[in-house]
């Protein structure tokens, strides 16, 4: 059967928002396909998952060059249903990859040096079955390659044609200034900066969002619900269905402590007197920030979408309630 899009999903343009000072506007929410993507999931399941997003007006995918599993699995997926599905509709996407952690063997597998970030990313075009993306990461800085060599790479995939834009990730405040000077020299100014933040991950106030700020650079927080940990699943302990209960790679088990779920039912309260739920709650806290542009989401069910959606409803907090949050994050 032939996808045909929900034809409101553009019907609120609250749902965009200009990423720092460029002219791109991207949805509040982004999907990421770290997980649940791979070649480990029914494809037919990512597949809904991607079109549902896309009828609700997320129109930004994320990748990366080793999501799966395996690594690359994500990107050729997500390259079949591009092509059988929103090969119409291409120009309405933003598609955007990243290369910076070990793909394959030998000396020019990983990191930052030019060999790897453009043979990387010709190997992600070729997955994806794209002649560009919209957005080329750098995904980890490289301590043992100069900046001006990542950075050079980056910018020579924009002059190439093979992305429009360029962005970093896990790039410190520092490295993110002398990286942004670098690329501005080079006439291909950063667009985007993805960091880890969440409620429990705080490190970008440390500097980094006034760096953006200052740039002008967009801010795309991953993991914003602490791999699900700030949704209502971990509440009374660990489903056996969950994350953390059959796959902790990433959330733990030793992660959810009693300490923990006390924290975590405690704003929970706060969030059912906002008219949320948990996950509603920590997405708004996060998109609450000037510099952050969009937050991106993991999802298994299309309900997750709509739910993580319903943040957008409410993301102002008064003075009060972000001093009662950061009492119960310190208690």
């Amino acid at each position: 059967m032939t996808y045909i899009p929900d034809s409101s999903r553009y019907s609120d343009p609250s749902l965009y928002k200009r990423c720092g000072r460029s002219g791109l506007k991207l949805p509040r929410l982004s999907l990421g396909l770290w997980h649940n993507f791979g070649d480990n999931v029914l494809f037919e399941n990512a597949r809904t998952l991607i079109l549902h997003a896309f009828d609700r007006g997320i129109t930004h995918f994320d990748i990366a060059n080793n999501y799966g599993p395996p690594p690359g699995s994500a990107e050729i997926n997500f390259g079949r249903i591009l092509r059988e599905d929103l090969a119409a509709h291409r120009d309405e996407l933003i598609i955007s990859t990243k290369a910076g952690y070990l793909m394959w063997g030998g000396p020019y597998g990983e990191w930052g040096s030019r060999k790897y970030v453009l043979a990387s990313l010709d190997q992600s075009l070729r997955r994806l079955g794209l002649d560009y993306v919209d957005i080329f990461y750098s995904h980890r800085f490289d301590p043992e390659t100069p900046l001006e060599e990542t950075m050079g790479a980056l910018a020579y995939s924009v002059r190439s044609g093979k992305a429009l834009y360029a962005g970093l990730s896990n790039y410190n405040p520092e490295q993110t200034t002398k990286a942004a000077e670098i690329l501005r020299g080079l006439g291909t100014p950063c667009l985007i900066h993805q960091p880890r933040y969440h409620m429990y991950e705080r490190t970008p106030e440390r500097g980094l969002l006034d760096v953006l700020a200052k740039e002008g650079i967009g801010c795309i927080p991953f993991c914003p619900l602490a791999q699900g940990l700030l949704t209502d699943r971990y509440l009374n302990g660990i489903p056996a269905d969950s994350r953390a209960g059959h796959d902790p790679r990433f959330l733990k088990p030793e992660h959810i402590t009693d300490a923990k779920l006390v924290q975590l039912r405690a704003l929970n309260e706060m969030a059912k007197a906002r008219g949320q739920s948990l996950a509603q709650f920590a997405l708004a806290w996060v998109l609450r920030q000037p510099a952050v542009t969009t937050a991106l989401i993991g999802a298994s069910k299309t309900k997750q979408i709509d739910d993580n959606l319903g943040a957008l409803k409410n993301t102002a907090f008064s003075d009060a309630e972000i001093a009662q949050i950061d009492g119960i994050l310190a208690s």
